[in-house]
């Protein structure tokens, strides 16, 4: 690694609030919690426990239905409650969850310690992006610069460390995996000072959430944007299925946390002194959608996907997710207004969530009909979606006196 980015990173780590570097070690810790256990759990479940492949598939689904479901409940508690409470209750749920998979051998046990382990994942997430929204300020694209570093470092170390636990045992990986949120759990209830969003709450929590779906920039972004889930997530399903080497299928997700942690902080500096957050953002999914055109002759040709065309699409779709990401976090917090924030995260990541859902199927369906169909639609996805952002982000035109008048880029959204 290059010891001058090291070092860049670790000045600006240190020069944020000490609960906003909490946080970020705490992501880091939360994803190599999770990584080390859920990318096995599955395998454990089939051969370890014998379960039926219907089974397995409902225990699985669970844990994401009852995560994506509730994100927005999730944020609306934080805003009431407070960040730091949902945090910790958050990671007691994750650590008692993660427990009781490693000595569940029964489908309803099964079910509830996926289940707690979803509901987890759908407190603490909203919550901690708030928070760290919050504590930020005004650095908040820097912050998520850095947070999405701690995260990618999360995903890269949490396989192989599961991998070396599952040799010996799978219920040593469950408890090494909740101790590591049991000591989260100490950590934010010592360390980690209160926080809340400063808006007093007023009216019921139907009223809080007609409030964010009225609010229609904050909503049209969403709608833009999960598309880019949908792109992002094809690593884990087009791409394996194109390649099917398991080696190379590996290498994908190495290769994708590599040019995470090397590029993200470079890349967003570069990006702010240069694009306003709308223009980096298209760009950003532009990039995405662009990473999908070199797949499309083979997809003609009708021939499988070669593993250096595979990880070049890789490295362009990081690299386009690494643009957007510290700008999309700190475009929901504007578009808020500062209202609602963890809210309107939760919000977010249900739309998110019902988009990666639907995408999904579509892409399974289009898979079965043709690849050259995949590759052009998640093409045109990522050209639509940057249209759209960028569209949204334009300075907006007024009528005056029977001509269009341009006005200033300030009061564009974001």
């Amino acid at each position: 690694m290059d010891p001058h980015g090291d070092a860049l990173m670790w000045r600006r780590f240190r020069s944020f609030d000490g609960s906003v570097r909490l946080l970020m070690v705490n992501q880091f810790a939360i994803n190599v919690g999770f990584y080390m256990l859920m990318p096995y759990l599955a395998g454990h479940l089939a051969d370890g426990l014998g379960m039926a492949a219907w089974s397995v598939g409902l225990v699985l689904g669970m844990r994401n239905l009852s995560q994506q479901g509730l994100f927005l409940l999730g944020g609306t508690l934080a805003d009431r409650l407070g960040y730091r409470p949902v945090i910790i209750a958050g990671c007691v749920l994750r650590t008692a969850g993660f427990a009781l998979l490693g000595f569940a051998a029964t489908l309803p046990v099964l079910l509830v310690a996926s289940v707690m382990t979803g509901i987890a994942g759908a407190l603490f997430n909203p919550a901690v992006r708030a928070y760290v929204a919050h504590g930020a300020g005004e650095r908040r694209v820097e912050a998520f610069a850095l947070f999405n570093v701690f995260c990618q470092a999360g995903i890269l170390l949490g396989p192989p460390i599961g991998v070396a636990l599952l040799a010996a045992d799978f219920r040593l990986v469950c408890v090494v995996a909740a101790a590591i949120f049991a000591v989260l759990t100490v950590l934010q209830l010592s360390a980690l000072p209160p926080c809340r969003n400063e808006e007093p709450q007023r009216g019921g929590v139907l009223a809080d959430w007609k409030g964010v779906a009225a609010n229609r920039p904050f909503r049209m972004f969403a709608l833009a944007m999960a598309g880019s889930y949908v792109l992002s997530f094809q690593i884990y399903l087009a791409l394996p299925l194109a390649i099917g080497d398991h080696g190379a299928v590996s290498a994908l997700f190495v290769v994708s946390a590599l040019v995470a942690l090397l590029g993200q902080v470079h890349i967003t500096d570069w990006a702010r002194k240069r694009w306003t957050a709308s223009q980096a953002i298209a760009r950003g999914l532009a990039l995405m959608g662009l990473a999908f055109v070199p797949l499309i002759p083979y997809g003609v040709a009708g021939a499988p996907v070669p593993v250096a065309a595979g990880l070049a699409c890789t490295v362009l779709l990081t690299l386009g997710t690494v643009l957007t990401c510290p700008f999309e976090m700190d475009t929901i917090v504007k578009l808020s207004g500062g209202h609602r924030v963890a809210t309107h995260y939760g919000f977010y990541n249900t739309v998110a969530g019902l988009g990666v859902a639907g995408g999904n199927l579509a892409v399974g369906r289009l898979l079965d009909v043709g690849p050259v169909w995949v590759w052009s639609v998640l093409a045109a996805t990522g050209a639509a979606c940057a249209l759209a952002v960028r569209r949204l982000g334009a300075p907006r035109r007024h009528r005056l006196r029977g001509r269009t008048r341009r006005i200033s880029s300030t009061s564009t959204p974001f």
